[in-house]
């Protein structure tokens, strides 16, 4: 996820020192014996019956936590949890679709399909997609992808009704085009009707709840892109879930990496903590805690977790203006939308993300 308004506010504040060095050695401890973890182990819950299949929509390449949540989908999968279906990726910077190959060749999934959004490509140098090419080497580049539209339509056309969970980390551009879609020789169903279908749960890191301004996924620089997808998978009657700025901001991930091998997802963390704009500050030669906005999202959309790690706030629908700014409107639940509350302690929830992403 890139920038948020309130940058400020998602930049680590003080920790109990003992706390910190608790879950760091905790963390630790599991990188020096991965594998040993059973699935019932301390890194969650239960694993499900059978793989939750998703669809990642990101803006990887920005915010570091859309690495971290890409390399825990990957992680999940090894697990028997989730089938990522493909990536989806909403940035048009130069390195991400690379980058987001390097990182699933690495963790052994090369086979798992990426969709571009084809609106031209750029690059900017903070950004990390770079750093993990040139260190870990790619094959595939965003000209050699498809649109993400046609993929979308694709893997939904193929799955079983009411099955597919998808999961967006960045703005909503990329699933507009797809509620907009219409009729092909991929399926006769016009978008709405296709993700009315096919789609589960969409979850979405975005918004800030109960209300909130300037939150990036709702806003993008995008105007009337947020409100106009969540009115359409509203008139659709897909089940909406949001995880919210307010989550992910408490949930501070990353500094364990510092305490592994190199890989991906370690690399990506440093060069964001070195050169993010509103990181570089903070840097003193060691990778950051960030925010867990991503992570956070992968985590419900895949092993659930209400009423162990938060709440489901449900009686009412969201409003959405042009720019993004959102709140709650309390109510009769008339629309399939709920948002959840962090209940668990933070460091609990950073404890099992760290070790997901770490293969725990």
């Amino acid at each position: 996820m890139t920038p948020r308004r309130r940058l400020a506010r998602a930049l680590r504040g003080p920790r109990a020192a003992g706390r910190r060095a608790g879950r760091r050695l905790a963390v630790l401890g599991l990188a020096a014996a991965l594998g040993t973890i059973p699935a019932t182990g301390a890194a969650g819950q239960t694993q499900p019956e059978s793989p939750v299949p998703v669809i990642l929509d990101t803006d990887f390449g920005g915010d570091a936590d859309d690495l971290g949540a890409l390399v825990m989908l990957l992680r999940l999968m090894d697990r028997g949890e989730a089938e990522l279906l493909a990536v989806m990726s909403w940035s048009t910077e130069r390195y991400t679709v690379p980058a987001i190959d390097a990182v699933n060749r690495y963790y052994g999934h090369s086979e798992i399909p990426i969709g571009s959004r084809k609106d031209g490509l750029w690059h900017e140098p903070w950004t990390y997609g770079r750093a993990i090419v040139e260190a870990w080497g790619s094959r595939r580049t965003a000209e050699d992808v498809p649109a993400t539209t046609p993929l979308y339509r694709r893997i939904l056309a193929g799955r079983p009704d009411g099955s597919v969970t998808v999961v967006t980390i960045g703005p909503l551009l990329n699933l507009l085009r797809l509620l907009e879609s219409g009729p092909d020789s991929l399926s006769r169903r016009e978008g709405r009707a296709l993700v009315a279908a096919k789609v589960r749960e969409v979850v979405i890191m975005g918004g800030e709840f109960p209300a909130g301004s300037g939150e990036w996924n709702f806003s993008g620089g995008m105007p009337g892109v947020t409100r106009a997808v969540l009115s359409a998978l509203a008139e659709a009657g897909v089940p909406t879930t949001f995880v919210g700025y307010e989550i992910g901001v408490r949930i501070r991930t990353g500094r364990a990496l510092n305490d592994v091998p190199p890989s991906p997802l370690s690399v990506g963390y440093r060069h964001f903590s070195e050169h993010a704009p509103w990181m570089q500050a903070q840097f003193s030669g060691e990778i950051l805690d960030n925010a867990s906005y991503d992570q956070a999202a992968v985590l419900h959309a895949v092993r659930g977790g209400v009423g162990r790690w938060w709440t489901r706030v449900d009686g009412g629908h969201v409003e959405v203006t042009g720019s993004g700014d959102n709140r709650w409107v309390p109510g009769p639940p008339i629309l399939p939308q709920s948002y959840l509350e962090l209940t668990a302690d933070p460091e609990e929830l950073a404890t099992v993300i760290e070790r997901l992403m770490l293969g725990g």
